[in-house]
């Protein structure tokens, strides 16, 4: 396992644009690269301590692979927020289930984690039948010498297992199964707020084992949730009105993150 020291850690989202290739892509990097950098900065301005780079104007998405130049776009906007912002930490997660993608651009681009939505076990989503390929992702982690982290779903968004498990064994399998890194409890779906209730489920599962909600917090629901778990991963909350479609709000961002220091 790749060991990342977590505590009341602050991860940003950066909401890519359509990439080459996509449905809605505009045919321009460039607008890509300025809107993702503009993000970033106002992210860390503000206060947060990590970017997370999701592809996540791509959809609708795919079950499995990626096509080629979703991953050379994404190494290209990852190589791009490193260099501007050598000093924060660096995630890349590729929508739906492209691990293996994800840890390749990570690896190019000196990120230090990848969020995985299904890293074990299958859910039922818009895309279909989704699966693990931990298999894959952890051997391809061991030929490129990459230590990148693996941020592992319990669960995820807009997805429900192929069959009943409890979350507590899903949580366990994960680490010890899937070799996870560290856990990530969402709630249903995007800017959908994480029950309290799960996140400490799995932290009783598995407790030695860093922890992360990763949607709907807010300022009133950080600190309850920093009590337990020991970062958090937002994206809707910090955008322009609290829309996800939008740019991110600076001043929404110093809100969180001072709620989120309060001791």
């Amino acid at each position: 396992m790749t060991a990342l020291t977590l505590e009341r850690t602050l991860i940003g989202m950066v909401h890519l644009a359509p990439l080459p290739g996509s449905p809605r892509w505009g045919g321009a990097m460039a607008r890509v690269l300025e809107a993702a950098l503009a993000d970033a900065r106002a992210l860390i301005q503000g206060g947060v301590d990590a970017l997370l780079v999701e592809n996540y104007g791509d959809a609708p998405f795919t079950a499995g692979r990626v096509e080629p130049a979703t991953v050379a776009a994404m190494a290209v906007v990852a190589a791009e927020l490193r260099r501007a912002f050598p000093r924060a930490l660096l995630g890349v997660n590729v929508l739906k289930n492209d691990a293996r993608a994800a840890l390749a651009v990570a690896a190019a681009a000196g990120g230090r984690f990848i969020r995985v939505n299904v890293h074990a076990g299958a859910v039922v989503a818009d895309q279909g039948i989704v699966q693990t390929d931990a298999y894959h992702t952890l051997r391809d982690r061991r030929l490129l010498g990459a230590e990148v982290a693996i941020f592992a779903d319990v669960g995820g968004k807009h997805a429900m297992p192929l069959v009943p498990v409890e979350l507590e064994q899903t949580a366990r399998d994960l680490v010890h199964r899937g070799l996870a890194d560290a856990l990530v409890v969402s709630g249903r779906a995007t800017g959908e707020a994480t029950p309290i209730a799960e996140v400490k489920r799995v932290r009783g599962a598995v407790p030695d084992v860093p922890l992360l909600v990763a949607s709907g917090v807010t300022p009133e629901t950080v600190a309850e949730l920093l009590s337990v778990a020991d970062g958090i991963i937002v994206g809707t909350y910090v955008k322009h009105r609290g829309d996800v479609r939008q740019a991110v709000d600076p001043a929404r961002v110093e809100k969180l993150v001072a709620a989120a220091r309060r001791r």
